[in-house]
């Protein structure tokens, strides 16, 4: 197995996630380190938080807000959101981000109120 990982994202497809859609690189069973993902938030995503996880939004496109534990805070292009687990957070408006979770991704650490 080499030391690296290349992904394709244009190939990757999409998968429904709170947010919106997501594709979802590096998730595979042998990478527990980290994933990317790139995510088309559609309106306003589901206000959810994680136990373990780390996430780390990078707005590409769109304006919006990110609310994180109650409180709004605007979102554009080059705006970087840096979420620690436990924070309560949902992206509000029609955006495209890179989200880059640590450690990798895992479904069974999403949380909803």
């Amino acid at each position: 197995m080499p030391n690296y990982m290349i992904a394709d994202l244009a190939a990757i497809p999409p998968v429904p996630c709170p947010c919106g859609f997501a594709k979802r690189a590096f998730a595979v069973p042998n990478n527990p380190t980290a994933t990317l993902h790139v995510v088309d938030i559609q309106a306003d995503a589901r206000t959810h938080y994680h136990k373990r996880m780390t996430e780390i939004y990078f707005v590409l496109e769109g304006e919006g807000q990110m609310e994180l534990d109650g409180e709004l805070f605007p979102l554009k292009p080059m705006t970087a959101v840096f979420i620690k687990p436990g924070c309560r957070h949902r992206a509000i408006g029609q955006l495209k981000i890179i989200n880059v979770p640590i450690p990798a991704f895992d479904e069974a650490d999403e949380w909803f109120d």
